[in-house]
């Protein structure tokens, strides 16, 4: 992807979200720009409008990071913003290759290791799976592939969950707060981008969504970045109904830029019944893949 570009529209988007008001400036009825002026900006963050202006035409390259911290401030940068705002300056200097996880492998190569594997099969009260950062799932466990039988069910979809997301009308049923996973998904892949702007994969990815869908290309173009790592959603399996369960994702240390998130509900709720419904479905269909032919 082109950092340059991304850096451009970054700054942009967010210098248009910050209005006079919240960043404690006069209001006038006469500004033709929505949020802020590049002159206030510089003023917020105690630099020159040449200087910013040189920032916002994607010249990170070799910016402090006391510059970066003051332009994060006089933005108001939540925290995966300002970390999306230190990749991108990271990947403009070339720094990015000493910080940035090893290069990945591609999905097809990278196998779980056996204690991987065991991990997840030991969880066994809720969905648990490992995702890359383009939102591959990699890795499950039996309550993970049940609970997510519509991704794996998808022609072509090769257990993705963006793809899923957004070109599967499965996903719109699965997800009752169907516009907040969206937003939850480009998010994801915004930040992954801004932390791995050279992964191919992602870039095709990127480029397959924003041509087959409206509602990502729209989201995509908004540069909203987050951290994605614990809270609540509900869902709706064709198998068991309806689903509250909160989440908790952790970033693995053996295997940087994989995520390990596990799914659970409240306990004594209709939605731990529910899983307990799920994992007697998927014992069934389990049989019924190997219980052998009788034809003959």
């Amino acid at each position: 992807m082109d950092n340059r570009e991304e850096v451009r529209e970054f700054l942009t988007s967010r210098r248009a979200k910050i209005t006079p008001e919240r960043a404690g400036l006069p209001s006038s009825s006469r500004r033709r720009v929505p949020g802020l002026r590049r002159s206030e900006v510089a003023a917020l963050a105690d630099m020159s409008v040449e200087y910013y202006a040189k920032l916002e035409r994607a010249n990170l390259a070799g910016v402090s990071p006391a510059v970066l911290e003051a332009l994060a401030r006089a933005l108001r940068l939540d925290d995966a913003e300002r970390a999306h705002l230190l990749h991108l300056a990271q990947a403009a200097d070339g720094s990015d290759a000493f910080v940035r996880p090893r290069r990945r492998r591609t999905r097809d190569q990278w196998k779980p290791h056996r204690s991987l594997q065991w991990t997840l099969d030991a969880v066994t009260a809720g969905p648990a799976f490992v995702r890359n950062g383009r939102m591959d799932v990699v890795a499950a466990n039996r309550l993970a592939r049940a609970f997510y039988s519509d991704v794996y069910a998808t022609p072509g979809n090769q257990a993705n969950l963006a793809r899923f997301n957004f070109l599967d009308p499965a996903s719109r049923r699965f997800y009752p707060d169907w516009e907040q996973a969206a937003d939850v998904a480009v998010a994801i892949l915004r930040t992954e981008a801004g932390r791995n702007p050279y992964d191919k994969g992602l870039h095709d990815l990127v480029g397959e969504l924003s041509t087959r869908s409206d509602d990502f290309r729209t989201r995509w173009g908004a540069h909203d970045v987050r951290h994605h790592g614990t809270g609540t959603k509900r869902f709706h399996h064709h198998a068991v109904g309806d689903l509250t369960l909160a989440y908790e994702g952790l970033e693995t240390a053996a295997e940087p830029g994989l995520t390990l998130t596990i799914h659970t509900a409240e306990p004594g709720s209709s939605s731990e019944e529910g899983l307990r419904l799920l994992a007697t479905w998927a014992a069934t269909q389990d049989a019924d893949v190997t219980r052998p032919s009788r034809a003959g």
